[in-house]
């Protein structure tokens, strides 16, 4: 990895995003910071981070600002697909919309970007994607089956992209958090709390739990993000990434006979009262 490499960050309005463009700025690299609010980056600005208005959602917006970083820095050194946005609950009661949404933005969407700076690495030979899975691609709970899908989704696409890149010289790494401090359980309480559950009426408390469940013992944002960039910046990064909270011991409760795993998720979120 070149000394100021180009690194290009989604989703850094706030939380994990905001964190990441600020370590990456702190270890000398041209940190681009985009989120679709640019007034939502003013304070990265006024760091002497770059910024930039980008809608992930948007074909037009991944184009026409991918184009402006290569125009400014050239082609794109590492790329970071961190936007995403929960949706949870109950699965039969949760809108065809909602899942829609979700499935553009956390995982159409890194895939669109992925697609937007291949061709000027493939030109240069060399290139870093890194993409932001979660430990509930690998462990599904629930009250969260559109969130975990979406995630155990963008883990195989990566594991593809890994191998479908490597003879251009692109490098594809997998980062899997486990607890990090940051807006999303927020989010996920708040998109949560915006329906009248019918059948999961009597749930709700257990629905609730899991929207927070990530900021329960949450590894703090700043000491995520450092040990983020230096795993990312590494000269030979490993390809799948563990960091924060719980991202070493859910695997393993994942690897659990299925019978004894869904007892334990069903009591740890309410689930068990339907006996």
């Amino acid at each position: 990895m070149k000394k100021s490499p180009v690194v290009l960050i989604t989703g850094c309005s706030s939380g994990i995003g905001y964190a990441l463009a600020e370590a990456f700025h702190a270890r000398g690299c041209i940190a681009v910071a985009t989120a679709r609010k640019p007034q939502s980056l003013a304070a990265l600005s006024a760091q002497g981070v770059h910024t930039l208005a980008l809608d992930v959602t948007s074909a037009e917006s991944i184009r026409n600002g991918v184009a402006a970083v290569e125009a400014q820095h050239g082609a794109v050194d590492v790329l970071v697909n961190n936007a995403g946005i929960p949706v949870m609950g109950p699965t039969a009661e949760l809108s065809l919309d909602e899942l829609r949404l979700q499935w553009e933005t956390n995982l159409t969407a890194p895939i669109a970007m992925v697609q937007a700076v291949v061709p000027a690495m493939v030109k240069r030979g060399s290139g870093r994607i890194v993409n932001l899975g979660s430990v509930s691609g690998l462990l599904t709970t629930p009250f969260a089956g559109p969130y975990c899908a979406s995630k155990a989704a963008l883990h195989s696409l990566s594991d593809a992209l890994r191998m479908e890149l490597k003879p251009f010289g692109i490098e594809v790494l997998m980062v899997q958090p486990g607890g990090v401090q940051s807006n999303f359980g927020a989010g996920a309480k708040a998109q949560t709390g915006q329906h009248q559950w019918q059948l999961y009426a009597r749930f709700a408390d257990g629905i609730a739990k899991r929207a927070g469940a990530s900021q329960e013992h949450a590894t703090p944002t700043t000491v995520f993000a450092k040990d983020f960039v230096r795993a990312v910046l590494a000269d030979k990064p490993e390809p799948v990434i563990r960091l924060g909270a719980g991202s070493t011991g859910l695997p393993l409760l994942a690897r659990l006979p299925i019978s004894v795993k869904d007892r334990l998720l069903m009591r740890r979120f309410g689930l068990n009262s339907a006996d």
